[in-house]
């Protein structure tokens, strides 16, 4: 096979060669992309302008917003492009620009929900000195280590994966995944982003087992606490918190973790579309509907609030309420 390295472009997997099918897919993914950024909008928007939700849980929470309106628009827009156009075609430096992005979104993503753990054990297990530790400046530290470490790790993974040669330009994926990519190189350098990738899943392995612990020992702490509306409360951030870490967790280890093999299949296109597109849609309706801070400040912001009050005064004085 011939060598492709300055070619032009890659030609990405295709979901149908129906054009119907085509089309009906671009107004799917249009569906999901306009409710994953609505939702991350209104959640940034809701932390920005309401004062009682500047606190350290919300401000990790608003950037983890800013993560996820990063990462849905990282591959879903040129999926849609391609289907409604026709296309399969990514131009080199597109998929260049999908893979950075991907992993500072996603490594930033992943150290924001570690960063967020923390914070849940200090509030809850430590309450007494969770304005020390989590003070203003610690927390704007946080959140710079956080996209200072993602900026990092996509430089890492994005140089490792584009320094090989390829022998092929045609991408066993709707984007351009790593594991895909790499099987189209016809030289011994992909080992070093294969070195790359099992080194980014121990240090991810490691902040897994710690968010791990974490809830281990907030739920411990938990089941002590004599307060039921304490405790339900305390669930409510939590449990959203852990069921987000642990779907990203398990649907990434089936794309990067399991034996390569030359050819695409149904599963490898489903468990893409989990870990990439699934926790940047669900994370803003997972948070907000079993947070009532969320929920409130978000009725403010639509001034659903208000009018309900109006509403109920307008029935008390006409004495039907």
């Amino acid at each position: 096979m011939s060598n492709l390295t300055s070619t032009s472009e890659f030609l990405l997997l295709e979901f149908s060669d129906i054009r119907e099918l085509q089309i009906l897919h671009f107004f799917v993914f249009l569906a999901v992309y306009v409710t994953a950024v609505t939702g991350n909008l209104l959640i940034i928007i809701a932390v920005v302008l309401d004062h009682h939700l500047h606190t350290p849980m919300y401000f990790f929470l608003m950037n983890l917003a800013v993560l996820d309106l990063g990462s849905v628009s990282v591959m879903i827009p040129k999926a849609m492009s391609n289907s409604l156009l026709n296309s399969r075609s990514i131009s080199y430096s597109g998929c260049v620009a999908q893979v950075f992005f991907y992993f500072l979104f996603g490594g930033s993503d992943f150290a924001i929900l570690t960063v967020m753990a923390h914070d849940r054990y200090v509030a809850i297990c430590n309450p007494l000195q969770y304005e020390t530790i989590m003070h203003k400046g610690a927390c704007f530290q946080m959140a710079a280590s956080v996209w200072i470490t993602g900026t990092l790790y996509a430089i890492l993974h994005t140089g490792g994966t584009f320094a090989i040669t390829f022998c092929s330009n045609r991408i066993n994926q709707f984007f351009c995944e790593i594991p895909q990519i790499l099987k189209l190189s016809c030289s011994d350098l992909y080992l070093i982003e294969v070195g790359l990738l099992i080194l980014s899943f121990t240090v991810g392995g490691g902040c897994f087992i710690f968010i791990l612990i974490t809830y281990m020992q907030i739920f411990a702490t938990l089941l002590r606490t004599p307060s039921v509306h304490g405790r339900k409360k305390a669930l409510s951030t939590c449990l959203p918190h852990l069921a987000v870490v642990c779907l990203l967790v398990f649907t990434g280890m089936f794309a990067y973790l399991r034996p390569p093999d030359n050819t695409s299949s149904d599963l490898d296109i489903l468990f893409a579309v989990i870990y990439t597109i699934l926790p940047p849609l669900l994370n803003p309706f997972i948070y907000s509907m079993r947070n009532k801070d969320i929920k409130t400040a978000l009725l403010k912001l639509t001034d659903f609030g208000h009018f309900s009050q109006t509403s109920c005064s307008l029935i008390l004085l006409g004495k039907l309420c």
